[in-house]
C-alpha cells in the first residue's frame, strides 16, 4: 500500500512539473514591429494645428477642408509619397524616401522632391503612438504652408 501510494505521489509530481514546463514556455503572441505598423497607406482621421482641430473625418464642417487630400504612403519602404497642403487648402505632393529611428519614435522623410518650404527636403514626425489601424504622429518642426503652425496628425488606414 505504502508503495503505491508512493508511485501515485511520484506520478503527480511529474505531471504537475510537465504541466508547469509547458505553462512557462508558452508566450503569447510577438508584437508586431513598429516598421510593420506604419508600412501603409495613411489618411487623416484628425488633424490639428498648434492643438487646435482643423480636420475631422466625416465632419459635415471643418475649418480646414484640405486635409482630407492628405496622404502619408509609406506601403513601399524605403519609398514614400506624401501629400500635404497649404493654409489655403491647396495640395502638394512629395516623393522621397523614408526611415524609422533606431528608437521607433520619429519618422524621418528624406531626398524629397520638390523640396518642401524651408525643410532642405527632409521632414520629421516624432510617434506619439501606433497601431494596426491607427498612426499619431507630430511634425517636429513648424510647418511654413500652414502658417508655422506645429502640426498633429491623427491617421487612418484604412
Amino acid at each position: 500500500m505504502q508503495i503505491w501510494h508512493m508511485k501515485k505521489t511520484h506520478y503527480a509530481l511529474l505531471f504537475s512539473l510537465t504541466v508547469l514546463t509547458l505553462l512557462a514556455g508558452c508566450k503569447g503572441p510577438a508584437a508586431t514591429p513598429v516598421s510593420e505598423l506604419i508600412k501603409k497607406s495613411w489618411t487623416p482621421k484628425i488633424v490639428t494645428e498648434n492643438g487646435t482641430a482643423k480636420y475631422t473625418a466625416g465632419a459635415t464642417s471643418n475649418p480646414t477642408p484640405g486635409y482630407s487630400k492628405f496622404i502619408l504612403n509609406l506601403s513601399s519602404p524605403p519609398n514614400v509619397t506624401w501629400t500635404t497642403i497649404d493654409a489655403s487648402g491647396t495640395s502638394y505632393t512629395f516623393t522621397g524616401t523614408y526611415a524609422l529611428s533606431s528608437d521607433n519614435k520619429t519618422i524621418t522623410l528624406s531626398g524629397l522632391t520638390p523640396q518642401p518650404t524651408g525643410s532642405n527636403g527632409t521632414v520629421s514626425f516624432t510617434i506619439d503612438s501606433v497601431s494596426d489601424t491607427e498612426l499619431k504622429i507630430t511634425r517636429t518642426t513648424a510647418d511654413p504652408k500652414t502658417g508655422g503652425s506645429t502640426n498633429s496628425y491623427t491617421l487612418k488606414n484604412p
